[in-house]
């Protein structure tokens, strides 16, 4: 997927809150430990440093999701991330966003940590950050 298609579908799947942009995408791309798993409906960005792994996105077209489309990216993430040396992965996800946590939660990840205040909302306080991590088989 080029930065462009990242962009757009992340356009459309992050509609409550500011996506990344195209430039964004292509900056991260252009790092060496980048490592994106991308399908036809969702993409899975991130980076593996050495033996961890941190997934930076998780994005699925809303009209496919629950049709197991990110379950798909995350799946080829996490054998793309096996291949590389990685043994555990790591990801941050909003504390209200009760469905993504019960997607990874489904997926084996355990929640480790709480970071408060990480991400900014334009509609009020900011909302913290749920750490979220499992190992690798």
């Amino acid at each position: 997927m080029t930065p462009e298609a990242l962009a757009y579908l992340a356009q459309r799947a992050y509609r409550h809150m500011k996506p990344w942009t195209t430039a964004q995408f292509a900056e991260t791309l252009a790092r060496p430990h980048t490592l994106l798993a991308a399908m036809e409906n969702a993409f899975v960005l991130g980076t593996v440093i050495v033996d961890e792994a941190e997934i930076l996105a998780l994005v699925a077209d809303p009209d496919h999701q629950r049709q197991g489309a990110g379950s798909r990216a995350l799946d080829a993430f996490h054998a793309q991330a096996l291949e590389r040396g990685a043994h555990r992965v790591f990801l941050e996800v909003a504390a209200t966003n009760t469905p993504a946590r019960a997607f990874y939660a489904r997926h084996g990840y355990g929640e480790t940590g709480l970071r408060r205040g990480y991400y900014p909302r334009p509609d009020g306080p900011p909302d913290d950050a749920v750490v979220m991590s499992r190992a690798l088989p």
